[in-house]
């Protein structure tokens, strides 16, 4: 009689969790069934082991803390250790990935990992929260149906200028809207910098502060916003340009 063989363990899954985009209440941005997600995972990767940890307790304050596991990812992390991360998931168990800030793998280091997963066969589940990228681009009026995000735009002043000129072209010959972001403290900096080389009539989407109460969503050609006094100093802001 041939022995039976043994069954084969059930990969985990890796939850690609959002987060707020600023401190706002969590259920109020974020979907429900994400408190029973946290409440039922114990492994998590991460950028910042300290503010996932207070973002899990203020989800499920009754989980315990002791008990969570994490794995760092962040431009620290050595790249070699990135498939230990979902041995867990090769166990059994689930993981959840968490972004720092908005939804990961989007303007975030967690495409990494999820690259990993793929070649790993896990399954992925996207969570549905806030992306300030996406929500700009909904509100912004521009071309929905055809649009790029550039990411950050280049530092020294005469490639970042060549970078808007090109951007702006591109949108013009292609009607596709161009979408970038900059560190909070250079926001002014760039603006006054696309207000310098865009043409009057292109169309500028400064989207800030997205689902905070300070938050505020503007399209404008860029001759209108010559005489717009705004403050986007430290302020999270995306830009969108449509010529």
């Amino acid at each position: 009689m041939e022995e039976s063989s043994k069954p084969s363990l059930v990969v985990g899954r890796l939850y690609l969790i959002p987060t707020m985009l600023g401190d706002s209440a969590p259920l109020e941005v974020l979907p429900i069934s994400l408190k029973r997600i946290i409440e039922n995972v114990d492994y998590y990767i991460v950028e910042n082991e300290k503010s996932a940890r207070r973002f899990i307790k203020r989800i499920s304050p009754a989980k315990p803390q002791p008990e969570l596991q994490f794995n760092v990812l962040n431009k620290y992390t050595d790249p070699q250790e990135l498939p230990t991360f979902l041995d867990p998931c090769i166990q059994g168990q689930d993981i959840a990935l968490l972004s720092e800030a908005g939804a990961p793998g989007i303007a975030d280091p967690g495409a990494e990992i999820v690259q990993l997963a793929h070649k790993k066969n896990i399954q992925l589940i996207p969570i549905v929260g806030p992306s300030s990228i996406l929500m700009a681009m909904m509100a912004s009026g521009m071309n929905g149906q055809n649009f790029a995000f550039t990411g950050y735009l280049p530092i020294e002043n005469e490639l970042r200028g060549k970078a808007i000129k090109s951007l702006e072209k591109l949108s013009f010959e292609t009607g596709q809207a161009q979408i970038f972001i900059e560190t909070p403290y250079r926001n002014e900096k760039l603006f006054k910098e696309l207000l310098k080389r865009l043409k009057p009539s292109t169309r500028l989407c400064i989207a800030s502060d997205i689902t905070l109460v300070t938050e505020s969503i503007a399209t404008k050609t860029i001759n209108e916003w010559q005489r717009v006094d705004i403050d986007l100093h430290k302020r999270p802001t995306v830009f969108i340009i449509q010529a």
